[in-house]
Parts: C-alpha cells; sequence; structure tokens
C-alpha cells in the first residue's frame, strides 16, 4: 500500500492508531499546533506528492475546533500536491441540521459538506 499515506487530526488519535495497526500501515507524519489565539498551524512532515492520503478526524465536540482542523489539514495537503485527498469522519458534526425544519434556518449539514468538498 506505498500508494497511501493516513494523517491522524487531533481529534481521536487513539481511532487512528487503531486503524493504521489493522491496515498494517503507519501513522503518517504532521504537526498539528495552535498559535496563542487559538489558530490551527498544520504543517505536513513528509512528502505527500502523488499520493492517495487519507485524513481521519471526527468533527465531535468540539467541532468548530475540528472541522476547522480538517479543512486546514485538507489544504495543507493539497498544496503538497496530493494525488486525492479522503476524509474519515467517523462522528459527523451538524449531521442533524440535515434539512430546513423551520423557515429562515440553515441547512448547516450541507453548508459542511460544501466547506469540506471545497477545502
Amino acid at each position: 500500500m506505498s500508494g497511501y499515506m493516513i494523517f491522524s487530526g487531533t481529534s481521536n488519535p487513539e481511532l487512528s492508531e487503531e486503524i493504521a495497526k489493522y491496515l498494517e500501515m503507519p501513522l503518517s507524519e504532521a504537526e498539528i499546533n495552535r498559535f496563542s489565539d487559538g489558530e490551527i498551524n498544520v504543517k505536513i512532515a513528509e512528502s505527500v506528492r502523488g499520493k492517495d492520503v487519507f485524513i481521519i478526524q471526527p468533527t465531535s465536540a468540539p467541532a468548530n475546533a475540528n472541522l476547522m482542523e480538517l479543512l486546514i489539514m485538507t489544504d495543507a495537503l493539497k498544496r503538497s500536491s496530493a494525488k486525492s485527498i479522503t476524509a474519515v469522519v467517523p462522528y459527523y458534526g451538524y449531521a442533524r441540521q440535515d434539512r430546513k425544519a423551520a423557515p429562515r434556518v440553515p441547512i448547516s449539514a450541507k453548508l459542511v459538506a460544501n466547506l469540506m468538498e471545497t477545502a
């Protein structure tokens, strides 16, 4: 499986380790830090050029922070020339808001899906 790489966000590293172990693959290295104002900083620590990449990152609580981390990791991998990027999201935050339940309310699940697609 040398054409594949698995990255983990900080939301559930234990799950990522279990998946990598099951697949008999190492977890790839990414440095994920926070600036003093809380902004997320991601650096991909190895070449992903031409690779099929998987990011394991549930968007459970804190949903906004975990979602932003996923989006920023996706952008970093895209800018690092990954062949494809697949987000593995075992818990999809905002999934409860999947339809318009009342007038003047968003469909947040669709918005989040669009953000992930665009990143």
